[in-house]
């Protein structure tokens, strides 16, 4: 542990002063120095250093604008760093760091020793997945299962589609010794500022929840310090978070874009299906104008479906550039609806209105005082440029013809067309079991939707359905190629498949993914083909078998039924073909 005295005082005010050495003194706790603080402002001078404190001191950090008024008698030759106020707040670490290397001392930065390593810990984690049922969830119940077996105390905060459970207060996260976030979404950091923190996806927990633990441990890195990979700084107004751009990559964008639309497409699907429930199935006409169904499909059509695609683009643009996104990805959306584009001019408007907002960040340099235009004005406004201005003039037009394209081609395809897309989308619903592949079916299926085709979403919901059922199925028909405890657990994979959770079917794949995951392919292939060749569309993009009950949803209840009891059954026999009796 070293001795150093910061002084700081800053033009911009007697508040950013402060800021100044109250970010100095939290980089030296985190650190293990000692730090005594000296602040200069037009309030006077506040804080007490005495001439055997700067003698005695390792180092002498002055942080203060050109000019400031800093009484610098006394300070001790070759020992005084002196820095701009903005390299503080850029690197309060880095800092410390210059300063010690300047005057020869260790610069001690946070680490785990192997007795720390041996300790229980206090843990607060984080999980979350687009959709924000299974993987989220599944991934709480891992870490807290992998915390207990360690012997280390752990408080996990689910953000689900429910919204957030189990929040982390305060107090949790000041006495934590680790942040562990769990997730394929963007999560929102600024709280475990000086905490070390350590990140990932849902399947590392659920998968090996006690190694994640155990890596986290010995990986993570201060967030806002040393260790965080910080690509943009985070102002005290609010800019982008550090790290936003650099540590994630398109496709998590994209997956926290799909999180934040999917209501949108649950609450106006839903309601369109009502609405033909009550109305015929031609309830948008003016014969039924002012009736009670006709005003619920105006709700689900022009609301709900209509902020779909604005939703996508700035949720995505938000997990690139923070909150200064949202405004331009989601104009970049609505232009994209406007010219035609559909879901695909969303993803691509959220796409640039996020990265043009991060570059513009990065590129702009303001004074401290005008620094909290940044992310209410000049972003914001920027953004909005140069995303509606790519979308009406440059990529609108031509993204338009080829989702037109596209389109027309899914409501044109024939019977063997048909089936060779339903076999894709449910091979790729079962490939991963709620990986990247399947999302990747799941997102073009949903947001087809908005553009009156409907009949892909049947196919993978119904897919997806069917691992777990399958499962469930061959636990009863050939339970000798099972453990006892894999039969006990089927009867909660068979609920998990029919509310269209395909994650149900994880545990079996753990154990024997050479046999379980082919099975589970050729059923939800089975299925996808039956029910594109069938011609079932649906209308809500989750759900399971319980959106059945609502009239319309799905135009073709029975056939759809058979389509999910077939590759069940298909699953069930192939698991069966596949898997030896045990000993």
């Amino acid at each position: 542990m070293a001795s150093l005295i910061a002084i700081t005082a800053s033009q911009s005010g007697p508040a950013h002063s402060f800021m100044l050495g109250e970010v100095l003194l939290d980089a030296a706790r985190q650190a293990g120095h000692d730090l005594r603080l000296r602040v200069h402002s037009s309030l006077g001078t506040q804080g007490q250093v005495l001439p055997a404190d700067l003698a005695s001191a390792a180092a002498v950090i002055v942080a203060a604008d050109p000019g400031a008024a800093v009484d610098r008698r006394g300070l001790p030759a070759g020992r005084v760093l002196e820095v701009a106020p903005d390299a503080v707040f850029r690197d309060a670490g880095a800092v410390l760091r210059q300063a010690l290397a300047l005057a020869g001392a260790p610069a001690a930065v946070p680490a785990v020793s192997a007795a720390a390593a041996s300790r229980p810990l206090k843990i607060v984690a984080i999980t979350s997945c687009p959709t924000g049922v299974a993987h989220t969830f599944m991934a709480a119940e891992a870490l807290e299962q992998g915390a207990k077996a360690l012997g280390h105390q752990i408080q996990v905060e689910t953000q689900g589609s429910v919204g957030a459970q189990n929040t982390l207060s305060a107090q949790a996260i000041s006495d934590a010794d680790l942040v562990l976030i769990a997730a394929d979404t963007q999560v929102e950091r600024s709280r475990f500022a000086g905490k070390r923190l350590h990140s990932s996806g849902t399947k590392a927990a659920i998968h090996d929840a006690q190694a994640l633990i155990a890596k986290a441990q010995t990986e993570a890195a201060v967030w806002g310090g040393e260790g965080a990979a910080a690509a943009t700084t985070t102002t005290a107004a609010g800019a982008p978070s550090a790290g936003k751009g650099a540590t994630t990559g398109p496709y998590k964008h994209l997956m926290t874009g799909v999180s934040f639309m999917l209501p949108f497409v649950v609450a106006g699907g839903l309601l369109i299906a009502l609405a033909f429930a009550l109305g015929g199935i031609y309830v948008y006409d003016d014969a039924h104008k002012g009736t009670l169904g006709w005003v619920l499909f105006q709700i689900g059509a022009k609301g709900g479906f209509a902020l779909m695609v604005p939703a996508l683009a700035g949720y995505i643009a938000f997990s690139i550039a923070d909150r200064p996104g949202i405004a331009p990805g989601m104009i970049g959306g609505l232009l994209a609806g406007t010219v035609g584009a559909g879901f695909l001019g969303g993803i691509a408007a959220g796409f640039i209105a996020g990265y043009s907002v991060n570059a513009l960040n990065r590129w702009i340099r303001l004074p401290r005082g005008l620094d909290g235009l940044k992310p209410v004005l000049i972003l914001p406004l920027l953004g909005a440029a140069i995303t509606g201005v790519a979308m009406m003039m440059v990529i609108g037009q031509p993204v338009a013809a080829i989702m037109a394209a596209l389109t027309e081609w899914l409501k044109g395809l024939q019977t063997g067309s048909a089936m060779l897309l339903g076999i894709t989308l449910g091979a790729m619903m079962a490939a991963d079991m709620g990986g990247p592949i399947n999302k990747a079916a799941y997102v073009f299926s949903t947001t087809l939707i908005a553009s009156g085709v409907a009949t892909p979403m049947a196919a993978a919901m119904a897919a997806g359905m069917v691992p777990p059922l399958g499962i469930a199925l061959a636990c009863y028909l050939f339970g000798s190629r099972f453990t006892a405890e894999e039969r006990e657990a089927s009867k909660a994979a068979a609920v998990l498949g029919l509310a269209f959770i395909t994650e149900g079917a994880i545990p079996y794949v753990a154990r024997d993914p050479l046999r379980v995951i082919p099975a589970c392919v050729l059923g939800a292939a089975t299925t996808g083909a039956l029910s594109m060749m069938w011609g079932i569309a649906l209308q809500a993009p989750h759900g399971g078998v319980f959106v059945l009950a609502i009239p319309n949803a799905v135009n073709h209840v029975i056939l759809y039924a058979l389509a999910i009891l077939a590759g069940t059954v298909v699953t069930a026999l192939a698991l069966g073909a596949f898997k030896k009796k045990l000993a």
